[in-house]
């Protein structure tokens, strides 16, 4: 069983910055695809928001946060990052770390081994 623990969410004005963090109890982080999804209020659907691959070679992002989020990862610390800039109130959602053994593609598509608990990221205009 893996943990997915987020911290970094908060309140923020629009065009402000903010950078998640998760970081996974697992020896073998380097194994799994890491990404982020995100449910926005009323929303009854996770949203994929971005993904990286095992050895943070590969990325992918969802069309509207291309050019202002950036996913990333430290293999050495088991933590992936998801630094967000330009943030608009659309943004404002709970926002899900998750780890798919089969890869960064795959988790893009939804396949999912871990869930994290979320983080609350409010962006307000």
């Amino acid at each position: 069983q893996v943990q997915l623990v987020e911290s970094g969410g908060g309140s923020m004005q629009a065009g402000g910055s903010l950078r998640l963090s998760c970081s996974a109890s697992t020896r073998t982080f380097s194994d799994y695809g890491m990404g982020w999804f995100r449910q926005g209020p009323g929303e009854e659907v996770r949203e994929f928001v971005g993904a990286i691959s095992r050895v943070g070679d590969n990325t992918y992002y969802l069309d509207s946060v291309k050019g202002r989020f950036t996913i990333s990862r430290d293999n050495a610390k088991n933590t992936v990052y998801l630094q967000m800039n330009s943030l608009k109130p659309e943004d404002t959602a709970v926002y899900y770390c998750a780890a798919s053994l089969y890869g960064a593609h795959r988790l893009r598509n939804g396949l999912i081994d871990y869930w994290g608990q979320g983080t609350q990221v409010t962006v307000s205009s």
